[in-house]
């Protein structure tokens, strides 16, 4: 049965009447037409699908949308500030980490995540901090390349 779901994303709170179970993604994806999370296993294991929840990277595939209703959600559409690319994306292109664009969604909330907590990680901890995601073009150098770069 669906139900009036207030959450904050990106700043701004949104009221939308799904299923309380509906997947984060999917509201996300389709009430709010925000397009950087993506749908890649619905399993939690790739990673295509993350998000910020109270700024700790959260894949959003399977994780209920009324689970999220105090919490301060932020897609990659909300990092950057005044038509300004947030630190970690200038680098993602400063260092072309991305083909495909399948895991460049996750890669980046990811590294969002680890500087937050870590804001000058080795290469044992980048690749820790960005273990949940796959990435099918085998970038990963150029990757933590990226997040070096955006840790200086």
């Amino acid at each position: 049965m669906k139900k009036a779901i207030s959450i904050h994303v990106n700043g701004t709170t949104h009221t939308v009447n799904v299923d309380p179970s509906t997947p984060l993604l999917y509201v996300l994806r389709n009430q709010l037409e925000l397009n950087g999370p993506k749908y890649g296993c619905g399993l939690q294991q790739c990673g295509a699908c993350m998000v910020l929840i109270d700024g700790k990277a959260q894949p959003s595939c399977m994780y209920p949308v009324s689970a999220v209703k105090e919490q301060k959600i932020t897609t990659l559409e909300g990092l950057g500030k005044e038509g300004k690319l947030h630190p970690v994306q200038e680098a993602f292109v400063s260092e072309q980490a991305a083909q495909c664009g399948y895991c460049l969604n996750g890669m980046v909330m990811s590294a969002v995540s680890l500087l937050s907590d870590n804001p000058h990680p080795d290469d044992d901890e980048i690749r820790e901090g960005l273990h949940r995601n796959l990435c099918r073009c085998g970038t990963h150098s150029r990757i933590i390349k990226a997040v070096k770069r955006a840790s200086l």
